[in-house]
């Protein structure tokens, strides 16, 4: 909460009041209220919203870059939010990175400089960190570029580098806060792939805040819909797409493909252990549908959907999955999700 004495709010009638009579009343501003989540390691946990729903000042809160009002964060075995000042630096140098929408480069010094800098803040000695910063930028794409100055490169070059010098600190767990927002689309969705490979080679607990559906969609494992401060649904990209919570959810997801989100299990007519040749093709659980959607225009046979053990589970056929392109509702998340699990 923003403004005049806002902890004597806390606890109030006055503090379930909606955003815009509690400030008229006090002139406080709420920005996060009631957020109650949790993020398992190695998770992509994904944030998003329209501008002034609050989620760049969650993500900030969960290092203190701003102060809670109220309320607890904990990193692993951390209580950020009762952590004295060496605590705190403990866990910005070591254990969390941020990576911001603005690159934050020094532009007076080299790439390799720039990555390593959360090393030299931790004295790590010049070698080991130039070793550490160049490893880094060859794991981004920019390998052989460390004397390169920042104004040499292009925005999402900068932005790279961004990202090699958040991962230097081999963190535990790394924030997003709209990186790629200011990015061209071709760019941006390079970097995003970038993501996801990172993600695949190094494993770290992330948290990415966007107002980009589709960028959330494409990376995150679940998604969180803020508005007004609240989060109003989460779950995975299935569930936000298949079943929005209400009205504000459905209209974010109304234009979006759902045979690129929803995988062959929402669709599939489920059957006992069945095997045979009858099938134009087999898909492990979890294949999205606009995957299997040339094999059933070309095929009569339906697609049979297998489980980990190779046992088929499920049919799809080219009705299903027009039906699915065509918008008509045949779609059970609380059966996927079983499935799923």
């Amino acid at each position: 909460m923003f403004g005049p004495r806002p902890r004597r709010i806390i606890g109030t009638p006055a503090a379930d009041l909606p955003r815009v009579e509690l400030q008229a009343r006090t002139g406080n501003v709420v920005a996060v209220r009631d957020v109650d989540f949790d993020v398992a390691g190695g998770e992509v946990f994904v944030v998003m919203g329209l501008s002034g729903s609050g989620k760049s000042t969650l993500v900030r809160c969960l290092t203190r870059l701003i102060e809670p009002t109220a309320g607890t964060v904990r990193i692993g075995d951390v209580d950020v939010t009762a952590a004295g000042d060496d605590a705190l630096l403990d866990l910005r140098r070591h254990r969390v990175s941020m990576v911001f929408q603005h690159f934050g480069l020094l532009p007076h010094r080299s790439l390799a400089d720039n990555v390593a800098f959360g090393l030299e803040v931790r004295g790590v000695d010049k070698a080991a960190r130039r070793a550490k910063a160049e490893a880094m930028l060859e794991l981004v794409g920019l390998g052989g570029l460390g004397t390169t100055r920042p104004d040499q490169l292009s925005g999402g070059m900068q932005q790279r580098v961004g990202l090699a010098r958040a991962l230097a600190t081999d963190p535990e767990v790394m924030l997003f806060d709209e990186p790629f927002s200011a990015l061209d689309p071709l760019i941006r969705r390079d970097m995003q792939d970038e993501v996801i490979r990172l993600r695949r080679e190094v494993n770290t607990t992330m948290m990415f805040i966007t107002h980009d559906l589709s960028e959330a969609l494409r990376l995150g494992d679940r998604i969180a819909i803020m508005r007004d401060g609240r989060f109003v649904q989460v779950g995975t990209p299935s569930e936000v797409v298949g079943a929005p919570a209400d009205d504000y959810v459905e209209n974010f997801v109304r234009d979006v493909s759902r045979s690129h989100v929803l995988p062959v299990e929402s669709i599939m007519t489920p059957v006992d252990g069945a095997d045979g040749d009858g099938y134009c093709a087999r898909v492990p659980l979890g294949t999205k549908v606009r995957d299997v959607m040339g094999r059933l225009a070309h095929h009569d046979l339906p697609v049979g959907v297998v489980d980990g053990e190779g046992r088929v589970v499920g049919t799809v056929d080219r009705v299903a999955a027009l039906r699915l392109v065509a918008g008509e509702d045949v779609i059970d998340v609380a059966e996927v999700s079983e499935v799923d699990g």
